[in-house]
């Protein structure tokens, strides 16, 4: 990483985009506190959050991960997976708080207890992104949530992942390489390369075109314009 810096205002949809190997990942990575070796300074909520976290800065910043499968503990049950970070920050009514997340990801009750293999990927999703809010945290961070999916999974998923913004009024830094997705799901975009960020503008910008770095127009060629189709599709679940 050379000199990332980027700020993201309470509530604001703030997303990274770039080829594999720019940095994104690594930001977010950071940010969440998995990355203790870096220079420089992370700051959430106005406090700066140190490599070494408290339980209460940890609960500020939750994290989606790409692959569903490979984020959840396989011989856990569902309840399991949703219960265990509510005991470990020591939060009452657990019985609750876990019905009421499998409910706002449109979970049923009968999907509390069984493994993550006896469920669909868009199923094992909506259990990552439960396990994510039900500590109730300010900052909600997505790392290629949907790239795992099936398109139609796709746009369900990110609707889900809207609905909750609009609902909690969580911030949102979401990675992806796909352009339609950033566009949808952000109000501003970073472009990265080679560990930096390039240049920085609106969805409204990336959808006119109107990013001037050699690299960002490169990217928007690449990706065909970005995939106006999906995006149309993705507005029409609303």
């Amino acid at each position: 990483m050379r000199n990332v810096s980027f700020d993201v205002a309470h509530g604001e949809a703030f997303g990274l985009v770039g080829e594999s190997g720019s940095g994104k990942s690594t930001v977010l990575n950071t940010v969440a506190g998995l990355i203790d070796a870096y220079a420089g300074a992370v700051s959430i909520d106005g406090t700066e959050a140190r490599p070494s976290r408290s339980h209460a800065q940890r609960r500020l910043v939750q994290m989606v991960f790409q692959d569903p499968y490979g984020s959840l503990h396989p011989r856990h049950t569902i309840d399991k997976v949703l219960s265990e970070p509510a005991r470990i920050h020591s939060l009452p009514d657990i019985e609750q708080r876990v019905e009421r997340a499998l409910a706002d990801v449109g979970l049923k009750p009968e999907h509390r207890f069984r493994f993550p293999h006896q469920l669909s990927g868009g199923q094992r999703q909506r259990v990552a992104i439960a396990r994510a809010i039900i500590l109730e945290p300010r900052v909600l961070l997505l790392d290629e949530p949907t790239s795992a999916l099936d398109v139609s999974v796709q746009a369900e998923v990110l609707n889900l992942l809207r609905r909750l913004r609009r609902e909690r009024g969580f911030t949102t830094i979401m990675v992806s390489h796909n352009l339609a997705v950033i566009a949808y799901m952000c109000d501003r975009i970073a472009v990265m390369n080679g560990g930096r960020i390039l240049e920085t503008g609106t969805s409204s910008d990336l959808a006119q075109g109107k990013f001037q770095h050699a690299y960002s127009r490169q990217l928007l060629r690449a990706s065909g314009g970005y995939d106006r189709a999906l995006l149309e599709d993705l507005w029409q679940e609303v």
